[in-house]
């Protein structure tokens, strides 16, 4: 059985630090044996820098993935194109930089991962359903395969999900920041959790502080958005994996302050 955390949009300083704490030790301790962490917000000031990403990868992770804010920092694309284990959505356009997909060899398996961004309610890119079609394709010789679904709509995770519910192992939603309690196994042996939520500061509105969302709210004037600080949460999901037929037999979600 093969045990696969997949963790929630890490938000700033206050999340990269908490991951660098607590991920490591939980990984001994729950028997981790693959790590996927959405990682797009984890700079501060938003987006990902290859920085980040070397201090997520030391932490524990296996792959990082991203959404809507993959671009963000233009300082990430030549890192983009240069490690196959940091991926942007693969509805992009092709000729953005990065990959959609990657395999990660770790001898006795195969484990393959995707990241798509859904479009309602988002930018328009190419159909996910699609991009997902193509992408198992590439992905046919992996005993595993895992989809990080950058969306904002319930309704698209969810047909996502039993539209892969038998071809992947697990179809995990992030973006919204906000941890669904729906996590579960589909009939054809996906496991399944419309938002694995966040990893930052607990007070505050998706990681964000307070105050400044909701001035934005009251007088819907353009404001920066700072990241808050004060108590973290790490919130993600297990799955475990029959790593020989693919099926996940068991999905837990995690919330560790």
């Amino acid at each position: 059985m093969l045990r696969v955390f997949a963790i929630g949009d890490v938000v700033g300083n206050c999340g990269v630090d908490f991951i660098r704490a607590v991920l490591p030790a939980y990984r001994r301790t729950a028997g981790v044996d693959f790590c996927v962490i959405n990682g797009e917000n984890a700079a501060d000031g938003n987006g990902l820098t290859p920085e980040r990403c070397e201090e997520l990868f030391v932490s524990g992770a296996d792959v990082i993935t991203t959404g809507n804010h993959a671009f963000r920092r233009r300082e990430l694309y030549d890192f983009l194109d240069e490690n196959e284990f940091v991926l942007r959505p693969a509805n992009f356009p092709e000729c953005s930089p990065g990959k959609g997909y990657c395999i990660v060899d770790k001898g006795k398996f195969k484990v393959g991962v995707l990241n798509l961004l859904g479009t309602l309610f988002m930018e328009p890119n190419d159909n996910p359903f699609s991009a997902a079609e193509k992408a198992l394709k590439a992905l046919a010789d992996c005993s595993v395969i895992l989809l990080d679904f950058h969306a904002e709509a319930t309704s698209e995770k969810r047909a996502m999900g039993f539209f892969l519910d038998g071809k992947a192992s697990a179809v995990f939603g992030t973006h919204t920041h906000v941890q669904t309690a729906d996590e579960q196994v589909l009939p054809e042996g996906t496991g399944y959790i419309t938002d694995l939520g966040m990893t930052g500061a607990i007070q505050s509105v998706l990681g964000v502080k307070t105050d400044i969302v909701v001035e934005r709210f009251c007088t819907h004037l353009p404001n920066r958005f700072d990241f808050a600080d004060g108590d973290p949460c790490l919130c993600g999901c297990l799955f475990d994996i029959n790593e020989k037929t693919g099926r996940c037999q068991r999905a837990e979600r995690v919330c560790i302050t």
